[in-house]
């Protein structure tokens, strides 16, 4: 009977109307195809989408497969199916970063402009302890969030191992920390040319005499994590260190805006502010911010949940957003667009009513965008569905 439920789930998912995309790339008529399914492959759930496009046009569709329920702690892996046809159908599950116990997540996958290698970054810690207990600082550093760099040669086939990364771009006195999710970016143009930028978060220990209850939100802040070597080598960048409890920047995104300009938008952990997304731009490169984190009013609708941006080729091409589209509830994945540069978003498609929570997009060509997003007719976090959504749309 469970097999069957999820078989009539995917099936429904698979017949959700949509116009057909036409991109060269694509099987004919394809429209949306199910890479994640929860209960398949040996995980109870699939979590954390991550796609990106490398150099030769296959689309890599990052998660966490997470073995031992659908929580954030425990035995999780990073795992990652390849499409040679713009996401209409997919390769084998193949685990990037096991975590063997332990948990490794929240994947920020970015293809080097220099070299065409996938650079990927992942969060890691031990499966016996809980975000709680992180936060609260009872942990030993082995044991917390630690920070971890691949890279694949070969067009996503194979990855190094994790290389740790901790010691140069997490402070002492931070104790959470994630990179992304979703995917990071390089930069194409501007004096910037060719730095990765991969959006992050952290929580700080609180202030000396402050009540260390680890859970306030007020210690919650955004980073970015910046390379000019391909990878190589790595530095923090901007540090959102304000800690004030009325902008909780938490998991970023990021695109880079034709003017040269990064954009920056980020999940409002329970900030005490009207709304649920914050925003900023940094004119260097992701080095500082051009202001503090503020909330983007036009993105209202939006839950607490992580989202994701991406900016469509061409000096005039719109900046998109994903989320889901009800303020109090994970449901309804939609598509924003901004037509200046963030300052504004306009609701312009609806996905559908159901569940939907973390999502991330991706460029197919120049009339097709994809977006791998969390969903279920049910529940939120019952499969992993990839759109292809017609620009036109957009």
């Amino acid at each position: 009977m469970r097999l069957l439920s999820r078989t009539l789930l995917v099936t429904a998912v698979l017949l959700t109307p949509l116009t057909a995309a036409t991109d060269a790339s694509a099987t004919p008529g394809c429209v949306s195809s199910v890479p994640y399914v929860a209960g398949e492959g040996g995980y109870d759930t699939y979590r954390i989408p991550a796609t990106v496009v490398t150099g030769k046009g296959t689309v890599l569709a990052f998660a966490e497969g997470r073995r031992g329920g659908a929580g954030d702690t425990g035995d999780i892996d990073v795992v990652l199916r390849r499409s040679m046809d713009g996401g209409c159908t997919w390769g084998p599950l193949v685990v990037v970063a096991a975590g063997n116990g332990d948990t490794r997540g929240n994947p920020a996958p970015v293809v080097d402009p220099r070299t065409g290698a996938v650079v990927l970054l992942t969060s890691y810690n031990s499966g016996k302890v809980t975000e709680a207990q992180i936060m609260r600082g009872e942990v030993t550093p082995e044991q917390g969030r630690r920070v971890f760099v691949q890279r694949s040669r070969d067009d996503g086939r194979h990855f190094t191992a994790p290389r740790e990364i901790t010691r140069q771009v997490k402070l002492p006195s931070w104790r959470w920390y994630a990179t992304g999710p979703g995917h990071a970016i390089a930069l194409t143009h501007g004096p910037y040319a060719g730095r990765l930028v991969v959006p992050a978060n952290h929580s700080a220990a609180p202030p000396a005499g402050s009540a260390d209850t680890g859970q306030e939100p007020r210690y919650y802040g955004a980073h970015a994590l910046l390379s000019d070597d391909g990878g190589r080598t790595w530095r923090l960048g901007f540090v959102d260190d304000s800690y004030e409890g009325v902008h909780n920047a938490n998991e970023s995104t990021a695109a880079q805006l034709p003017d040269g300009r990064v954009y920056f938008n980020a999940r409002d952990q329970h900030g005490t502010s009207t709304g649920n997304r914050l925003d900023s731009h940094s004119g260097d490169g992701g080095r500082t911010l051009d202001r503090p984190y503020t909330v983007q009013p036009t993105l209202n609708d939006v839950p607490v949940v992580q989202g994701s941006v991406l900016q469509l080729p061409g000096r005039r091409a719109p900046l998109l957003f994903s989320g889901p589209s009800v303020p109090t509830a994970r449901r309804a994945m939609a598509v924003w667009r901004s037509t200046d540069g963030g300052t504004g978003f306009t609701k312009v498609l609806t996905l559908s009513q159901q569940p939907a929570a973390y999502s991330d997009l991706v460029p197919l060509g120049p009339r097709t965008v994809g977006i791998l997003y969390e969903t279920g007719a049910r529940g939120t976090y019952e499969t992993m569905e990839f759109r292809r959504l017609p620009v036109d749309d957009l």
